[in-house]
């Protein structure tokens, strides 16, 4: 049985998550601060960590990094549990070596997938490690997935579009793959009848461009902004490079990728069986996490990006969100909408 060190502050969310993972046959070990978490993870010696950042004694940035100078702990997969969602926190964390990182509220099953592809890439290292590589690392090799990000930081080339501008057109050469480092992007097509669907929303951290890895393939859908965009790009040529040079950032990425075709299928799966109500309040959350809005702010979408994401018609979009404003649960202003109650609207049926 896999054991997990949970850090965590708040108590009820502490109990609960810890319930989670016990159901889901993990032995789990509680810490309600960072200090008591330091001292916990040297003694369990923990398959996997789950820690907040906003601590009192030591917040969750200083946990991460006396484990990471810990030897006995250094290889212990960690993962980030927190409200911050901005950019700059999220690559502070993971420039700091964690694995993951995901946002409260959130879902029982992504934190399960979270923490069983991150012990799934444990065993998959620990079996590559017992196999002998010829492959020869120097000076300045990117070696991970967060070096990767960094270089696209660094040495990419900066686009930034304005909101509704396109950043790429289907069937267009695919000769960039981009990391958004600042707003939100969506993926669409346009059906024959001239109706457009939304694929998939990426949010910052999220790579955009990936069509194939060896094959001249053009880009399969458009990518337009959602809002003003900050996007970092580098070509497919010098991303190959880096592929097949380490082994690791290959996993790293296939693992992303993964996970990016799950959140599609779950989707897909909403949009075929879910209510228009279901579908509505779900997409609704949706939008509010990636735009990292808070209750009570607003929420300035398309009511036609919001039916595309849903997959419903305007016009039922536009009769639930209607039932949703007499019930409070939301606002309209405009094109303007604010969540009002966001465990209500996220227990809809």
């Amino acid at each position: 049985m896999k054991t997990i060190l949970l850090i965590e502050d708040d108590s009820a969310l502490r109990e609960n998550t810890a319930e989670l993972l016990e159901l889901s046959d993990y032995m789990v070990h509680s810490a309600p601060n960072g200090k008591i978490g330091i001292e916990a993870a040297k003694k369990r010696l923990p398959d996997l960590i789950v820690c907040d950042i906003m601590m009192p004694e030591v917040d969750g940035y200083g946990v991460l990094e006396a484990i990471s100078l810990e030897p006995t702990t250094t290889h212990i997969p960690f993962i980030f549990l927190s409200a911050k969602t901005e950019h700059k926190e999220i690559r502070k964390g993971m420039d700091l070596g964690a694995d993951d990182y995901l946002t409260k509220p959130f879902e029982e099953e992504d934190l399960l997938s979270a923490i069983e592809s991150r012990l799934a890439k444990v065993k998959i290292l620990s079996t590559m490690k017992e196999t002998p590589s010829h492959t020869n690392e120097g000076e300045g090799d990117v070696r991970n997935l967060n070096e990767l990000k960094n270089l696209f930081d660094d040495t990419g080339e900066i686009l930034k579009f304005k909101k509704g501008e396109v950043i790429f057109k289907e069937c267009a050469p695919s000769h960039r793959i981009f990391l958004i480092l600042n707003g939100v992007v969506k993926s669409h097509k346009m059906e024959e009848n001239g109706k457009e669907l939304i694929t998939a929303l990426y949010k910052p951290d999220d790579f955009l461009g990936f069509t194939s890895f060896t094959d001249n393939i053009p880009y399969q859908e458009t990518a337009t902004a959602v809002e003003e965009v900050e996007l970092a790009g580098i070509s497919k040529n010098e991303l190959n490079t880096i592929l097949v040079q380490n082994q690791n950032v290959s996993l790293e990425l296939m693992n992303v990728l993964t996970e990016s075709v799950s959140e599609i299928k779950k989707q897909l799966l909403q949009m075929a069986y879910s209510s228009v109500r279901k579908k509505t309040a779900q997409t609704l959350l949706q939008f509010a996490l990636l735009l990292n809005k808070k209750p009570g702010d607003a929420i300035n979408i398309s009511r036609s990006d919001l039916a595309s994401v849903a997959g419903i018609a305007p016009e039922s979009l536009i009769r639930t969100l209607s039932e949703f404003k007499k019930k409070g649960l939301i606002e309209i202003a405009g094109r303007n909408i604010k969540i009002l109650q966001l465990e209500s609207l996220a227990e809809v049926q």
